[in-house]
């Protein structure tokens, strides 16, 4: 059950927040560094069990945050304008669930102050994932 303790800044329309406060809704579990394959013959669109290799798998967060787009080719900047085209967001993203009007869950930490509860009461993905840089890629052709 979400919290009716919601920030203030949630009730401004999207286009009307400022970067900060878009931003600050990532709750850090690490799905959508979460690298996505492509079936060829189906177009199904498969998770692999690695993540972008930016992304600090103790921590969840970015390592070159600032910088990932130049670094990574495919990296996709989450805005309040492409949000809804972005399906494979997962569905308790804080972005997708804002764009729907729907309040953040309890673990999330702008409601609890805790950036770790996501990892205990969140879809976290910590120890879940491995860098993209120790996967054989081979077995995935």
């Amino acid at each position: 059950m979400s919290s009716t303790n919601q920030p203030d800044f949630l009730a401004k329309p999207l286009y009307e927040m400022s970067e900060q406060e878009w931003e600050s809704l990532c709750d850090g579990c690490g799905l959508c560094c979460q690298i996505r394959a492509e079936d060829i013959d189906t177009g199904e669109i498969v998770l692999s069990n690695a993540a972008c290799h930016l992304l600090c798998l103790d921590s969840l967060r970015c390592t070159d945050y600032a910088n990932r787009q130049a670094r990574v080719a495919d990296c996709v900047k989450i805005t309040p304008q492409n949000v809804s085209q972005l399906n494979w967001l997962p569905h308790t993203c804080a972005y997708r669930m804002v764009f729907r009007g729907e309040p953040l869950e309890e673990w999330h930490y702008l409601i609890c102050g805790d950036k770790n509860r996501v990892h205990e009461d969140g879809p976290s993905m910590k120890g879940e994932l491995v860098s993209e840089e120790s996967v054989d890629w081979s077995d995935w052709e």
